[in-house]
């Protein structure tokens, strides 16, 4: 695959909502969405249920909206489904490879049924399969694949045919921490280096802050919140501080709670609130340290994760 520049700044939207919603009887899926994604690495983020999979499946013309329209790279997808499928690569979320037959077969296949002459199928799916990291074992039934494995063989095929926008159900499910950060690198590779533009589904929030240039929050089939990654992201004005030593922990906070400031344990680390408030705050942490003869590790400011936005609703689970 070759690389392209990146993208610099806001670019024409490649996916756009008006009020979309679907409705599967009493069931409603997703409610009024409207939503713009541009270039790049967007997350759609949200718990099992959020509607994320109902959106990926309307925006490839596969279902029907109940009301409400949306379009793909300038395309209806009601009317223009065909042209939209020509375009978009499509990772599902479940498995759906056959098991004997081999990665290097079954990509060559899908490229053909998007129009490729063979030679050239062959030519591009030993390129993408190369690129994912299966070259030495694209000739493998799949169904001897590991869970990583397939993931990559489906990413394979979701690029084989050159698409504009790659829309990725879950791409991370069920793989190790290893796996997934495999996966997460080729995703962030295929925004960024290649200039293809990508929608990634996700319910674990706090992988998509690595990888996304943007995020798109659901929750109980309604737009949340969508804004650039950065903006989750800013500091909160508070202060991280970790400390080494016996009892360390509760000794540094009591020590800092007798000078005034409000601390609170954050698993191994102490959060100051406020810290914007005191100046000197960086020296009196440093000094009580000393006093107390515990290590410190570190002192660094505290900043918002994509998991805030939900509050008390309990969607990061």
């Amino acid at each position: 695959m070759t690389a392209a520049a990146p993208a610099a700044g806001p670019t024409t939207a490649v996916v756009r909502t008006e009020g979309l919603t679907k409705h599967y009887g009493a069931v409603r899926a997703l409610e009024q969405l409207s939503v713009e994604i541009g270039t790049g690495v967007t997350g759609l983020v949200g718990a099992n249920g959020a509607g994320k999979s109902t959106l990926i499946k309307l925006l490839l013309g596969l279902v029907a909206p109940t009301a409400g329209r949306a379009e793909v790279l300038g395309h209806d997808v009601v009317t223009a489904g065909r042209e939209v499928r020509a375009a978009v690569g499509y990772l599902p979320e479940h498995d759906c490879l056959p098991p004997d037959v081999s990665a290097s077969d079954f990509v060559v296949h899908l490229a053909m049924m998007s129009g490729l002459p063979r030679v050239s199928a062959r030519e591009r799916a030993a390129e993408v399969l190369r690129h994912v990291g299966l070259a030495e074992e694209r000739y493998r039934p799949m169904g001897t694949y590991s869970t990583g494995m397939k993931q990559k063989a489906k990413l394979a095929q979701a690029l084989v045919h050159d698409p504009r926008l790659v829309l990725l159900d879950e791409p991370t499910n069920g793989l190790d921490p290893a796996a997934r950060d495999e996966m997460l690198g080729l995703v962030e590779r295929i925004g960024r280096d290649f200039g293809i533009a990508v929608l990634v589904t996700s319910h674990l929030l706090g992988e998509l802050e690595r990888v996304s240039d943007h995020v798109v929050v659901l929750d109980g089939g309604r737009l949340l919140r969508a804004s650039r990654t950065d903006d989750f992201l800013d500091a909160t004005g508070a202060l991280l501080v970790e400390v080494l030593g016996e009892d360390a922990q509760r000794r540094m906070g009591e020590a800092l709670a007798s000078h005034g400031l409000v601390v609170r344990p954050r698993r191994q680390l102490l959060a100051i609130d406020a810290a914007h408030g005191r100046p000197d705050l960086h020296d009196l942490v440093r000094d009580v340290a000393c006093d107390l003869g515990v290590g410190l590790v570190r002192v660094q400011a505290d900043h918002h994760r994509i998991e805030d936005v939900f509050g008390t609703r309990g969607a990061a689970s």
